[in-house]
Order: structure tokens, then sequence, then C-alpha cells
């Protein structure tokens, strides 16, 4: 069981074998874990930037890269990388910010918002992820169908055969297969990572709402 709710037991029931807690000292402690908390999401954060920049170095120098930087798409690709960036750069702001605003909080009523304002940061931090690379994954598809020799050779074949829609189809279903596949194993990445931390923060704020009933 959970320290912070058997010290509540102790504090609603009254217990004589356990120290006695005032509703000051049972709120200090759930602020104590809600701001570790929240300081946790800001630094997994800033590992997870730092794990995916660290593995985009390591494969720039790849044959695949090295090919697809050919190709002269800069104009293209760093508008959108910059723009991640930025967005990224203000997620890592706000998730400091809402650390450092709920170590600050000495009122329930607000620290109770600001999970909640934590909370739905975190998700949209976790859409946006999840919908820049569906968008980034589609750009780069595109690309490479307009400048690799191999991918212009099949839409010339298909569309001399009248297989052009078909072959558009066909393309499309499968990079939303996988894409659905690489989503899902994100998805699960983020719930054993955010998600978990999400739900003990969570518990805090529902302990909040019964100190404040």
């Amino acid at each position: 069981m959970d320290e912070l709710e058997i010290l509540k037991k102790d504090w609603q029931k009254q217990e004589d074998k356990f120290p006695k807690l005032s509703y000051n000292e049972i709120y200090k402690m759930i602020l104590k874990k809600s701001s570790s908390i929240v300081k946790w999401i800001f630094i997994i954060s800033l590992l997870e930037f730092i794990l995916w920049s660290c593995l985009s170095f390591f494969m720039k120098d790849s044959e695949s890269m090295v090919k697809f930087d050919s190709y002269g798409v800069d104009n293209i690709m760093n508008p959108i990388t910059i723009l991640g960036y930025i967005i990224l750069a203000y997620f890592f702001y706000r998730f400091f910010m809402n650390y450092k605003t709920i170590s600050a909080t000495d009122n329930a009523k607000v620290l109770m918002e600001n999970i909640l304002k934590t909370r739905r940061s975190v998700k949209q931090y976790v859409g946006f992820n999840l919908i820049y690379l569906f968008i980034l994954t589609f750009v780069v598809l595109g690309i490479e169908m307009n400048k690799d020799v191999k991918m212009v050779e099949l839409v010339e074949k298909a569309s001399a055969n009248g297989e052009l829609l078909k072959f558009y189809g066909s393309f499309i279903l499968i990079t939303l297969v996988v894409l659905a596949i690489v989503i899902g194993l994100i998805l699960v990445f983020y719930y054993l990572i955010y998600g978990l931390l999400l739900k003990r923060l969570n518990l805090n704020y529902k302990e909040l709402k019964k100190l404040e009933e």
C-alpha cells in the first residue's frame, strides 16, 4: 500500500499506533510527490529528445540518409525540422514551468488545477509527436516517389499499364499499416513512461479532492 495512503488513513481514523498528521502535513506530502513526478516528466522528455537526436546523428552517414540528402530537398525538410524543434522546445518549457509552478504551490485547489494542466500538457506532447511522425512519413515518402529512380520507374510502369490508381492505393495502404504498427509501439512506450507517471499524478489529484471534501 502507498505510504501516503497509509498516513492519510491514519489522519482520518486517528489511530493511536501512528503519528497524527494534520491537513497541512498531508497536503505537503502530496505536493512533494506531485512535484517529483512532474520533475521526472520534464527530465524524461529531455532524455527522449537526446535519444532520438543521437540516433539521427549516428544514422546521418547511412546509405539511405546519404541517398536522401542527394535529392536536394533541404528547402522542404529544413522548415519541417526547425518547426518540430521549436514546438518541442515549447513543450520542454511548459514541462519545466509546470514543475516550477507545482513546487511553489501552497493551495490544494491551485495544486489540483496545476496537476490537470500537467496532464493536459503531456497528452498534447504525445499527440504532437504522433502527428508530426505521421506528417513527416508522408512528406518523406512523397519525396522518395518523385526523386528515387526505382520508385519513379515503378510509377511510370504502373501508369503505362493503367494501374496507377491501384499502385498508389496499395502503396498508401501498406504505408498506413506499417505506420499504425509503429505508432502502436510508440504508444506502448509512452504509456510505460508518461502513462504510469500520469497515473500516479492522477492518484495525487484524487487524494487532494478527498482532502477538500
